[in-house]
């Protein structure tokens, strides 16, 4: 293989991986962010639990299922802080068995996203080291900065769009590949639903693509401003 041929993969290759990058970093930035947790940003904008949860309770709530998908030890080792909560009262579960598997899933899926980070971070950091270890082939680097910043708006603009168009197609398809059908459809009254309520997830999908967004635009800026 040519030197200028295995340049230009290793640049498709950045420029690819940029996208995918930015998403599943900002998905573990968006659970790791705790003071002042999403939850608490969001229930002061959405409607309150209609079933009965005070707002300090559902907060209490929340920020014990996202402390949960925190912890860096598996589902098995940690689903216990979930099983161990109680409705006010002190007698009933929060979460009931259905309930519990999916949380079981989702933290499956939000710990293999670590991986997936580190693994494409790799990519893209080694890519780009390469790139620009060579004068001759810097400009390829800041041209990888570049059109994968401008790659990941294209991506976010269209995923925006459809979100805007369509939030209830857009909501099944994101659920449909990660979960099982079947496994994450709940009752208005399961404490999963009372938690975290559709306007909830509109507004942190947007707030997940608006920050992809605007890192997309910054990579771009400086890719560009490198190129020149």
């Amino acid at each position: 293989m040519n030197n200028d041929l295995f340049v230009k993969i290793v640049r498709w290759v950045v420029v690819i991986a940029i996208p995918f990058l930015l998403t599943v970093g900002t998905v573990r930035l968006l659970i790791s962010w705790e003071s002042p947790s999403y939850p608490e940003w969001e229930y002061g904008r959405i409607a309150p639990d209609q079933f009965g949860f005070t707002p300090e309770e559902r907060l209490h709530y929340a920020d014990a299922t996202l402390a949960y998908l925190r912890r860096p030890e598996s589902s098995a080792e940690t689903i216990y802080l979930l099983e161990d909560l109680r409705l006010p009262g002190g007698d009933l579960p929060l979460y009931n068995e259905r309930e519990i598997g999916h949380m079981v899933d989702v933290k499956d899926v939000a710990d293999s996203f670590v991986t997936v980070f580190w693994v494409l971070f790799s990519i893209v950091v080694g890519g780009l080291i390469v790139l620009f270890l060579r004068p001759q082939t810097r400009r390829q680097g800041a041209l990888a900065l570049w059109h994968g910043g401008l790659l990941t708006v294209i991506i976010v603009i269209a995923v925006m769009v459809f979100i805007g168009v369509a939030w209830g197609v857009a909501f099944t398809l994101f659920h449909n590949l990660f979960f099982n059908s079947g496994t994450w459809t709940f009752y208005y009254s399961d404490s999963l639903i009372r938690l975290f309520p559709e306007q909830f997830w509109f507004d942190f999908g947007l707030l997940w693509t608006g920050t992809i967004l605007v890192s997309g635009v910054i990579l771009a800026v400086i890719g560009y401003l490198l190129k020149r």
